[in-house]
């Protein structure tokens, strides 16, 4: 439909890839990504030793892991990131298709390894977690539908996007894992909004997550544990929360030193979840700044890129899983500081897991993909030549 309203871009033709890719890909938010990854293995040696040795393995055998698998989400990133966004598109609904029917199957054939919580497939040598590969799909195929809805004769694309974020964001619910829940219906709000929903109609749908979250407080022994706990003014020693923001408090400016740190001692999901307390006690409020400051730079950089981009679905896809990325930062360093409630969500290329490193390596290699440079005309450029 695009092509149609502003005209085909130019392409450069017989130009090799590897070139066209380098000369058009956003090189900062490579390089961002790449120092997040470097942290995450630099948080991982210390982090993960004790619970190697709780579990009789190798001292690094968690940082092995976590390098193996995050050479192989940087390789995603890459091949993902030169692809098309036609391409991007047609895999992203594919792959949703397949991790929804994943995620359907796992009351059935899914484990909780003694969590609590029905998430992952045992492989045997790794664990597999739909719902991290999902979300890059489901915001692919909102997209997709959004865009498709502007069109002459298109479907109902905004009603049916709706309808299925609120089923898949209700499934994850039942895991429980209502901090995937949360992320899904907020990376869909932000599309929706940016393909041009009424004001009125996002406060209607506040309003309806607010129900949402009442009716699980008092339904959901897990959900209302998890609450009470973040409301209670005092915060208990003993608990997760309590080693985190004790550690944070330790770490000062410039952390206790490599090696000092006791809370990973502490925390089992020091090297997970609670990645940022490592940082924060040994490293200090200096590395977690840079932390932050790495994932300012790829969200926000890559939205201003999307805002000169022409195609409907490329710039809602993008702002999707540019928001996705920024929130889920968000929620993990808002629980280790006790602004938000406990979730169990990483942090994006930093914390240790395989499918979040992964998922994380495709998310962001669409993310590239959508943000390169492309031939096009800007958008407030087009609009005036047609008013003209």
């Amino acid at each position: 439909m695009s092509e149609m309203v502003y005209g085909p871009g130019a392409t450069l033709r017989g130009e090799p890839i590897l070139p066209r890719w380098w000369s058009s890909v956003d090189k900062l938010v490579i390089a961002s990504v790449l120092l997040l990854f470097g942290v995450g293995l630099l948080l991982g040696l210390a982090a993960s030793p004790p619970l190697a040795a709780k579990n009789g393995l190798a001292p690094f055998h968690y940082v092995a892991r976590q390098a193996f698998f995050g050479s192989v989400a940087c390789a995603m990133m890459i091949i993902t990131s030169m692809m098309s966004p036609l391409l991007v598109r047609r895999l992203g609904v594919i792959g949703f298709i397949l991790t929804f029917a994943s995620l359907v199957a796992l009351p059935f054939f899914g484990t909780d390894f003694g969590k609590g919580a029905m998430r992952w497939y045992s492989l045997g040598f790794a664990a597999f977690q739909p719902s991290e590969f999902i979300k890059p799909g489901f915001v692919v195929f909102s997209a997709w539908l959004l865009s498709a809805s502007s069109e002459i004769f298109g479907p109902p694309g905004k009603r049916l996007s709706f309808l299925l974020a609120v089923m898949l964001a209700a499934m994850l619910a039942m895991q429980p894992d209502f901090g995937q829940a949360s992320l899904i219906l907020a990376s869909w709000g932000v599309m929706y909004f940016v393909a041009g929903a009424p004001i009125a109609l996002m406060i209607v749908m506040a309003l309806m997550v607010l129900g949402a979250g009442t009716l699980a407080y008092q339904n959901s022994e897990h959900f209302a544990r998890r609450i009470d706990g973040f409301m209670n003014p005092d915060i208990d020693p003993t608990t997760q929360l309590g080693y985190a923001a004790n550690a944070i408090q330790e770490g000062g400016l410039f952390g206790v030193g490599v090696g000092g740190g006791t809370v990973k001692w502490s925390l089992p999901d020091a090297h997970t979840d609670f990645i940022i307390a490592v940082a924060a006690e040994e490293y200090g409020l200096v590395l977690v700044l840079f932390v932050i400051l790495l994932f300012l730079i790829i969200t926000v950089r890559s939205l201003f890129r999307l805002i000169r981009e022409r195609d409907p679905f490329t710039r809602l896809a993008g702002t999707g899983i540019a928001a996705l990325f920024g929130m889920q930062a968000i929620i993990n360093l808002g629980v280790a500081v006790r602004l938000l409630p406990a979730k169990g969500m990483t942090l994006p290329f930093v914390s240790y897991g395989g499918s979040s490193l992964i998922a994380a390596g495709i998310g962001l290699g669409m993310l590239l993909a959508f943000t390169r440079t492309r031939p096009q005309g800007e958008i407030a450029d087009i609009m005036r030549s047609r008013r003209a």
